[in-house]
């Protein structure tokens, strides 16, 4: 029952409807008391023949007036403890959601996207449940089965009463043995269905990939043996949870039983009426239902143990990336000034970055190249704080980027990865989505910048055309420049092109690099490129390998060099030729 000592913080905070709820059982409980007892008197008044059409009409009265009220407060307490409950699902959704948006990508990696999910869906109704028929079953099972035991032991007769309750602490047993196993079957099958969860999302996009490698047949057999996983350890829940109402049953009818033999004895002794008899069964068959309740608490409350231990576990993971107290809110501005003795990444050994030192001035564009796995990307990153550097600084306008604020940080650079995803809405609002509010026109201004302009008009919907998930209805090129225009619409202080151009051909990088110099003049352009035609016009050029700096200066200066760079443009000139020969 630990978890609702768990939930505590938010039975406060829904007390109100909590304590009415809670009210509206007890007064059910109470009136659910009566049918019984005016039964047994109606049985006794019959035997002794003293019942008058009056006091039949009388009773009946009171008995439809007692369930009109029953109706009433039925309705109620679902709707407030229910209510209570389904707000405590949009909390912890909300939680977790808000929760994802501060982890860093060290904790996307280390974590299936179908396991998230599963935390997010059936966890939080495991969860919701325990709030909802939880606290029904606690209150109800308690309260009902307490009252109709007082009313057995003090109104009828205390012998019987307690002959007929010496079961119970079998039941009690039977059922806390039966929780102890449904918690650790549930747990591994909820384990089992983020495992599915994950497959599922995994191989929805990986589709095509599946299918240009003939792999249908194999991912059916797999995805097939890891669903008959799950139906096995369901199964293995649902057996325990089959135990509870059969073994409930059976002491209930035991129960019976006792009572049906002792009662017969103690009315041929005298001791009790037919009508009383009559009223204890009543109340003794009203017991049943606490007791499935209280079997069906431990099945819920282990459920919700179980998924809240799994929720919590994620809810406590701290954000590797997070601002200082007293972070600055404003956008930063000025140079950017690399400072970098070593970073590594998480778990790694082997620096991915050594030794780093540059000066980007204001208004200027740095271009950055080098073979895949030099650190092209990782230098971008750490400018966007995805990942913190411990042994060394970076500085914008002479402030380190750390006593900044995530978001004036993030804000004041538009970003345009090398994995450019797009949501599946309309083309306009994934160009807007920086900024919803944006005109029409400067929506087109930017798309005519990125060369997609002319692109969408083709489409039948222009720019209200929905692209698939993850933009599946459009070329690498054509979402690598709705990427660009998205961040450009943003007019940021700092724009990053991370490999932003390789899917497009040379003469509309041209273009777009032409129309970025004129657009954003006097503004910080970063391109991380394998293409040098990328990064030709940059006042200032590295070239990394394996993350230190081994070429560095002007396009010309590192012509004359006539080191990698150089060797690099000549092959790629070559390459050009070779293609327009073509």
């Amino acid at each position: 029952m630990g978890i609702f000592k768990d939930l505590m913080w938010f039975f406060n905070q829904e007390k109100t409807s909590y304590l009415l709820g809670i009210c509206c059982l007890v007064l059910v409980s109470l009136l659910t008391l009566l049918p019984p007892y005016v039964v047994g008197l109606v049985v006794d008044r019959i035997a002794e023949g003293t019942l008058t059409p009056a006091e039949l009409w009388r009773w009946l009265g009171i008995l439809l007036a007692s369930g009109v009220v029953v109706y009433a407060l039925r309705f109620a307490w679902r709707v407030l403890i229910f209510g209570a409950a389904l707000r405590l699902g949009r909390l912890l959704r909300n939680r977790l959601y808000h929760h994802f948006t501060l982890m860093s990508p060290e904790f996307y990696q280390q974590r299936r996207i179908g396991d998230l999910m599963a935390h997010s869906t059936n966890d939080v109704q495991a969860i919701e449940a325990t709030a909802g028929e939880g606290v029904l079953t606690l209150v109800d099972s308690l309260t009902l089965g307490g009252l109709v035991i007082v009313m057995m032991f003090t109104t009828l007769h205390a012998p019987l009463t307690l002959i007929v309750l010496i079961p119970m602490p079998i039941m009690a047993w039977a059922t806390s043995y039966y929780g102890k196993l449904l918690h650790q079957r549930f747990h591994l099958a909820q384990a089992a269905f983020s495992d599915m969860n994950d497959k599922v999302q995994e191989n929805i996009s990986g589709m095509r990939v599946i299918k240009a490698f003939g792999q249908e047949e194999a991912e059916k057999a797999a995805f097939k043996r890891q669903t008959d996983d799950v139906v096995n350890k369901n199964i293995a829940v649902s057996r325990i949870d089959a135990l509870f109402d059969p073994t409930i049953s059976l002491i209930v009818g035991v129960s019976f039983f006792l009572a049906i033999t002792f009662g017969s004895w103690f009315i041929i002794r005298g001791e009790m009426t037919v009508g009383q008899l009559t009223t204890f069964t009543m109340y003794l068959g009203m017991l049943i239902w606490p007791m499935l309740a209280f079997g069906w608490l431990f099945n819920i409350v282990e459920r919700g143990r179980a998924s809240y231990d799994r929720v919590s576990s994620l809810l406590s993971i701290q954000p590797a990336v997070k601002h200082v107290k007293g972070a600055l809110k404003h956008k930063p501005q000025g140079d950017i000034q690399y400072d970098i003795d070593a970073f590594f990444y998480p778990g790694q050994q082997r620096p991915a970055l050594q030794n780093i030192r540059i000066r980007i001035r204001q208004g200027h564009t740095l271009g950055v190249i080098g073979k895949t796995g030099a650190g092209k990307t990782t230098l971008v990153r750490l400018l966007l704080r995805e990942f913190d550097c411990t042994a060394g600084d970076i500085q914008i306008g002479g402030v380190s980027i750390y006593r900044y604020s995530l978001d004036a940080l993030r804000q004041s650079i538009g970003y345009v990865p090398q994995d450019h995803f797009l949501f599946s809405a309309t083309i306009r609002e994934n160009i807007a989505f920086g900024r919803p509010q944006a005109a029409m026109e400067e929506i087109e201004e930017v798309a005519r910048i990125a060369c997609i302009h002319d692109d969408i008009l083709h489409f039948d919907q222009g720019y209200e055309t929905v692209v698939g998930e993850r933009g599946v209805t459009l070329s690498g090129g054509q979402k690598q420049r709705l990427a660009i225009a998205r961040a450009l619409l943003m007019d940021p202080e700092i724009l990053i092109l991370d490999d932003a151009l390789s899917a497009v051909d040379a003469q509309t990088e041209e273009t777009i690099l032409k129309a970025l110099k004129d657009y954003r003049r006097n503004k910080t352009t970063l391109i991380a490129s394998h293409r040098l035609s990328s990064v030709e016009h940059a006042e200032e050029i590295v070239v990394l390998s394996e993350g230190q700096i081994v070429e560095r200066g002007t396009h010309q200066e590192l012509m004359e060099l006539g080191g990698w760079y150089r060797m690099m443009y000549d092959h790629q000139q070559l390459e050009s030729l070779v293609e327009k020969g073509g």
